[in-house]
C-alpha cells in the first residue's frame, strides 16, 4: 500500500485529524496523483491498525473540501486541484512590535476593569450549557434589537436598578455604544443640530455624519444648560450621572431646566449615557434622567462594559414609545451586532441573579480602591486637587506644574505608565489653571496603588509631603 501516513496515538491531536492532514499533505505535494484510487475504509483501517470510524471521519472532511471525491460501489478518488497549489517553503520571519504591553508598569485607563475578580468558573459553566443546550437555529441571524431573553433581562434589571420603566420592545441591543450612537443619532431628520459636553467623548464618530454640532461647556455641576439654550442644537448628548470625563454630576435644577428644554419642540431629544452608575461612592444613586422623563423626551443608553467586561461587547439603548415607529422605518435594515449565544449566556448569568452579586462584590472592591487612591494623595501629596471623585471607576487630578500636559504623559509613557490628559476629550479649548489628568483605578491591584501613585507623581515631578515618605 502507497499511502503511508505516520500517526502518534499518543498526540494530543486526534487521529483522524492526523490521518486527514497527511493524506491533503501527500494530495498538495504530488505524492498522491489526481483519479488516484485510494484504499477502501477497511483497507485502510487494518494497514494503520485503526478504526474504520477514524478513516470514515478522515474521508469524510476531504470529500467536503474537495480534495477526494467518493464514488459509490467504487470507491474514493484524488480530486483535481491544480488551483490549490502546495508550496513548500518555510514559514516568514515575522518581526513583531507588540511588545508595549510588556512594558507597562502601571495603567490608569478609566476603561479598565478588576479582572482578578471575575467570576470565571460561573461564565464558564453559563457558555458551556448554552453550547450543549441551545438549539441550532441560534446560527442563524436573530432579531434585529437583540435576543428577547436578554433585553426582558435588561428591562427588569433598568427598573430595579435605575427606576426605568420599560418593555423588551424598547430596547435595542448593539456591540458597544461606539455603534449604537450613530444609530441613534439617523433617527432624526437632516438637517440636525446636536450638542455635546466638553469635555467628553470623542467627536469622531459624530463629524463622520457631515452635521453640524454645538460643544456645551461643563462645570462642576455637569451641563450648562443656559448655553444649550442659547444654541439652536435640538439633540443633547449627555453623561448626567457621571460626566465624562470630568465627573461632575448634573444638579436637580439643571435635570429640570433640561427636560424643560426637550419638552418646548417636539423635536428636541436628550441622549443620556449612563455608562457607569452601577459605581457610587458618596450619598444614593444618581436617578437616571429616564426616570424623570414624563414626556418621551430621553433616549436611554448603556453598556456592560463597566460593570461586567469590556470585551463582551454588549450594549443597548432605550427608545421612548414615541420613536419605535421611526426606528422600524429608518433601521429596519440593521441587525443586531452580537453573537447570540453570546446574549443567552450573558441572559442566563442575570436570570438567574450572578450579574447583581458580581456587581455587589464590585461595588465593594472598586470603593476599597477608591479610598485608597484619596487616602494616598492626601497623604502624600495634599498640593494635588481631586474632583470627580464621588462615582465611577475614574477621578480627576489637577497637578501644580508649568509643563504642559502632554509633555507630562510624554514622561509617563517613557517609564511605562499611561495616563491620559483631560486634553483628549477636548472638543474645543477653554482656559485651565492647572494639568489634569483622568486617574482609573479599576485595572490596578489594590496592593499596587500607592506605589503607582508614587511612580506617576515622580514623573510629574511632585514632591512628596516632608516626612510622609
Amino acid at each position: 500500500m502507497d499511502l503511508m501516513i505516520p500517526l502518534q496515538k499518543t498526540s494530543s491531536i486526534p487521529i483522524y485529524e492526523q490521518l486527514y492532514d497527511g493524506i491533503k499533505a501527500a494530495i498538495l505535494k504530488g505524492q498522491l496523483h489526481k483519479q488516484a484510487k485510494l484504499p477502501s475504509k477497511r483497507q485502510l483501517a487494518e494497514f494503520l491498525s485503526i478504526s474504520q470510524t477514524t478513516v470514515e471521519l478522515a474521508y469524510g472532511q476531504l470529500v467536503a473540501e474537495g480534495y477526494i471525491r467518493s464514488e459509490a460501489r467504487v470507491g474514493y478518488f484524488v480530486e483535481d486541484i491544480l488551483e490549490l497549489p502546495y508550496i513548500e517553503q518555510a514559514a516568514p520571519s515575522l518581526e513583531l512590535h507588540d511588545s508595549v504591553d510588556n512594558e507597562i508598569r502601571y495603567n490608569f485607563s478609566p476603561s479598565l476593569i478588576d479582572e482578578q475578580s471575575f467570576p470565571f468558573s460561573i461564565w464558564r459553566k453559563y457558555a458551556k450549557l448554552a453550547i450543549d443546550d441551545l438549539h441550532s437555529h441560534l446560527l442563524q441571524t436573530g432579531h434585529r434589537q437583540g435576543e428577547y431573553v436578554l433585553r426582558v433581562e435588561i428591562a427588569h434589571y433598568l427598573y430595579h436598578s435605575r427606576g426605568i420603566e420599560c418593555h423588551p420592545e424598547q430596547i435595542v441591543i448593539g456591540s458597544g455604544t461606539q455603534h449604537l450612537r450613530p444609530m441613534i443619532l439617523r433617527l432624526f431628520d437632516e438637517p440636525t443640530k446636536r450638542a455635546f459636553e466638553n469635555p467628553g467623548y470623542s467627536a469622531i464618530p459624530f463629524s463622520q455624519l457631515n452635521d453640524q454640532h454645538a460643544f456645551i461647556p461643563v462645570d462642576e455641576d455637569g451641563l450648562r444648560v443656559k448655553e444649550l439654550e442659547k444654541s439652536d442644537a435640538n439633540i443633547v448628548y449627555v453623561t448626567p450621572s457621571h460626566q465624562f470625563p470630568t465627573g461632575a454630576i448634573l444638579s436637580a435644577s439643571r435635570r429640570a431646566r433640561l427636560l424643560k428644554w426637550a419638552m418646548e419642540r417636539s423635536n428636541r431629544y436628550i441622549i443620556e449615557d449612563d455608562y457607569d452608575s452601577e459605581f457610587r461612592y458618596v450619598g444614593k444613586p444618581i436617578a437616571a434622567l429616564q426616570s424623570l422623563d414624563q414626556n418621551n423626551k430621553v433616549i436611554y443608553l448603556s453598556t456592560f462594559t463597566k460593570s461586567f467586561m469590556p470585551s463582551l461587547r454588549v450594549a443597548y439603548f432605550v427608545l421612548p414609545k414615541t420613536l419605535l415607529k421611526t426606528y422600524k422605518e429608518r433601521l429596519s435594515h440593521y441587525s443586531s451586532t452580537v453573537p447570540r449565544i453570546d446574549q443567552h449566556i450573558l441572559a442566563s448569568f442575570m436570570r438567574d441573579g450572578h450579574f447583581s452579586k458580581h456587581l455587589n462584590k464590585m461595588r465593594k472592591i472598586y470603593r476599597k480602591k477608591h479610598d485608597k487612591v484619596i487616602q494616598t494623595f492626601s497623604t502624600y501629596y495634599p498640593d494635588v486637587k481631586i474632583t470627580g471623585e464621588e462615582a465611577g471607576m475614574h477621578l480627576l487630578i489637577h497637578i501644580p506644574s508649568e509643563i504642559p500636559e502632554q509633555e507630562l504623559v510624554n514622561r509617563a509613557t517613557k517609564q511605562g505608565i499611561i495616563i491620559s490628559s483631560i486634553s483628549t476629550y477636548l472638543f474645543e479649548e477653554f482656559e485651565r489653571k492647572q494639568a489634569t489628568f483622568l486617574v482609573g483605578f479599576g485595572g490596578i491591584p489594590y496592593d499596587e496603588i500607592e506605589d503607582a501613585i508614587h511612580a506617576l507623581m515622580t514623573v510629574f515631578k511632585v514632591q512628596a509631603e516632608s516626612g510622609t515618605v
